[in-house]
């Protein structure tokens, strides 16, 4: 089925051979009785990109321009000697994750744009560091992405750890859609795991295999740009960008292959196609697909008592539309998609807390906190 075909006839499409595939057409509806309302806990940010807490109960927030902010008993402090970020385009300070033994070994890790290495401009780095008072130290730069580009796009990224404390973290394409995503010798377009202290893990897919980056765990992917662990399987969901229309939900697997460019739900800006087909044997299926897109942000995955009917639900930011997306699932399909919050402002970034509370950070506003109306 062709590009144009698909958005003309407007139909549902489902595909035998993958279960998780979920129809786009499912429409985003305003919640007629929403008992949740926001509370601006942390004002006057301006692209808070990745938020993250510390076992006191206070919050680090990285915002893209490359500042590093410590947000403690209603106080905003600078941290000293936080990573040299490139920003450029969609880069800059990006995602920030505390290690799960935090409270033990202290360890924050960070993605950023940086201009480490070889040639002009830059790409995903990703480093670990401790905290002492206001000051990063013991810094380690644990990957850099290859080869450095002037191209503003498609950086990512966001970290995860799953539940064997393996460390997961994303680069985009880069806007070379047609050299990276698909070969694993190179960077870019991939989802990538390593041990903490950032050495390979030796049941990494691609391990033995001559001249690939073996720290590629999946490949395939445009710009993914939320990720977080799914607390009731142990499994990394991500969402990605698509170009117009082909937004993605897409659980990782080993060694998979998510398609992208050679299949995709999505068409040029311009309108044109770039590919003929959705499918194709020996390439992953979304879970979900977005059309037209809503451009995804931070991902969170509902497990706390405190929003009982949000149980098990997926919240996703939209930087188009201003607002957050709640997914309810069914056998792992979409069967409902609401629109929260409408007009709160561009959501990039969504972390459930260890307080159980779920956090929202919005461009040129701040992070809230999304608490009850009772």
């Amino acid at each position: 089925m062709t590009r144009i075909h698909f958005f003309l006839a407007i139909v549902f499409v489902t595909f035998s051979a993958c279960a998780q595939q979920t129809e786009s057409e499912i429409k985003a509806e305003s919640p007629k009785d929403l008992n949740y309302t926001t509370e601006l806990i942390v004002p006057d940010l301006n692209i808070p990109w990745g938020m993250t807490f510390l076992p006191d109960g206070s919050m680090l927030i990285t915002e893209k321009s490359g500042e590093l902010i410590h947000f403690k008993d209603g106080k905003k402090t600078n941290i000293e000697s936080a990573p040299e970020v490139y920003v450029r385009g969609q880069g800059g300070f990006l995602d920030i994750e505390t290690h799960p033994d935090y409270a033990n070994n202290g360890w924050i890790y960070m993605t950023f744009a940086s201009s480490d290495g070889e040639g002009d401009g830059g790409n995903t780095a990703l480093m670990r560091a401790k905290l002492n008072g206001n000051t990063l130290v013991n810094k380690e730069l644990l990957y850099k992405a290859t080869p450095n580009t002037k191209k503003g796009q498609h950086w990512g990224s966001r970290i995860a750890f799953d539940d064997d404390g393996y460390l997961y973290f994303s680069i985009g394409d880069r806007g070379n859609r047609d050299v990276n995503p698909q070969d694993i010798t190179i960077d870019c377009g991939k989802i990538y795991r390593l041990n903490d202290d950032g050495t390979i893990p030796e049941d990494n897919p691609f391990i033995g295999m001559e001249n690939v980056k073996t720290a590629i765990y999946s490949y395939g992917h445009r710009n993914p740009q939320g990720m977080t662990k799914n607390p009731f399987t142990g499994a990394i969901w991500v969402n990605e960008h698509g170009p117009r229309g082909g937004d993605e939900i897409n659980v990782i697997q080993k060694g998979k292959n998510f398609g992208w460019p050679v299949i995709s739900y999505g068409i040029n800006y311009s309108g044109t196609t770039f590919t003929e087909i959705t499918e194709k044997e020996g390439m992953e299926q979304p879970l979900f697909y977005w059309v037209p897109s809503i451009a995804p942000s931070g991902m969170a995955v509902v497990s706390s008592e405190k929003y009982p009917n949000w149980k098990s639900n997926v919240l996703v930011g939209s930087l188009k539309f201003s607002y957050l997306e709640r997914l309810v699932l069914e056998n792992d399909k979409v069967v409902k998609r609401e629109k929260l919050f409408e007009d709160i402002g561009r959501v990039r970034d969504v972390v459930q807390a260890p307080d159980g509370y779920i956090y929202v950070a919005v461009e040129g506003k701040g992070i809230f906190k999304i608490i009850s109306k009772n």
